[in-house]
């Protein structure tokens, strides 16, 4: 009898484990399922940020909500609510994976190895590279970082990206991490570091937000273009469609093009600074193309 209760009980955890799975490879069902959108959000991030008080805003955010108001359709749910959960680059991946969050709309670089873990949208943002500093630093370029102090963020590649340029040969930095973009900011801010090195948006966005943003400028040249995008739980055809479907649609009837003119040429808060980052034209062929293709493809152009 014992054998038998025991036998029943590992099959109810086999079933309840195998449903948790389904779920899991089915994001629209769990979606549907529980009235609720778990997204994942970036607080200091270009594509994303808080103004505090639990509020969430910027280009990728905004994005993700007009997504979330597809995805209502989709699953037949006029009322889905959004749980907005605050990811960091270390964090990202695996909440994704073990369903915390449903995707994630922040500023993750879609490459060949987070590939292997993590499905991709279509590219909304192509990223560039590059250099923040005071304005006194005297740094100009690659070539002003030697014997200096170079800040970037746990859970990012930009240090290594700087590392492996050409231009960079034969020159020696010392690297400090910060936690998150606002913590790598801070140590350019206090003096802990000389440069931050991060995506353009990133950078762009914290020094609009800083106490004083004329005393920094993003400097030099250009260390690599990456595509950013939507992650997504690999494995889940039905839920890359549906999110695919609607960037399509928002850059199709233009109001991708009117929500990146907010946040990238029009004065935003906090301080209500204006970024005053064109479109560029690699953004302008990802939009006019839209495709999935990782990093790795854009360099080898």
């Amino acid at each position: 009898m014992k054998k038998h209760v025991i036998a029943l009980a590992a099959m109810s955890l086999s079933l309840v484990a195998g449903s948790a799975f389904a779920q899991l490879n089915d994001t629209l069902a769990k979606i549907k399922s529980s009235g609720t959108v778990n997204l994942g959000v970036r607080d200091s991030s270009g594509l994303g940020f808080t103004i505090g008080g639990g509020k969430y805003v910027g280009f990728h955010t905004e994005m993700a909500e007009r997504i979330v108001d597809d995805l209502k359709k989709v699953t037949g749910n006029p009322n889905l609510k959004i749980n907005y959960q605050v990811i960091t680059s270390q964090n990202r991946i695996p909440l994704l994976q073990n369903g915390t969050i449903d995707f994630e709309c922040g500023s993750t670089t879609n490459n060949v190895a987070r590939q292997k873990d993590v499905a991709f949208a279509v590219t909304t943002y192509v990223e560039e590279v590059r250099i923040a500093t005071k304005n006194n630093s005297g740094i100009k370029s690659v070539k002003d970082l030697n014997g200096k102090t170079v800040a970037t963020t746990t859970g990012t590649t930009s240090v290594q990206t700087l590392r492996k340029n050409e231009r960079a040969s034969g020159i020696e930095f010392k690297e400090v991490m910060g936690k998150d973009h606002a913590d790598s900011f801070l140590l350019l801010e206090s003096g802990r570091a000389d440069a931050f090195v991060m995506d353009g948006s990133i950078l762009a966005a914290n020094i609009a937000k800083s106490k004083s943003p004329k005393d920094y400028a993003v400097v030099g040249e250009v260390l690599n273009v990456e595509p950013i995008a939507c992650m997504l739980r690999k494995d889940d055809p039905k839920m890359k469609v549906a999110v695919d479907d609607s960037i399509k649609r928002q850059i199709k009837d233009g109001s991708l093009a009117k929500l990146y003119d907010k946040w990238f040429m029009q004065p935003i808060p906090p301080n209500n600074v204006s970024l005053n980052m064109p479109l560029s034209e690699s953004n302008k062929a990802a939009w006019a193309n839209p495709n999935d293709k990782p990093m790795e493809d854009y360099a080898k152009k």
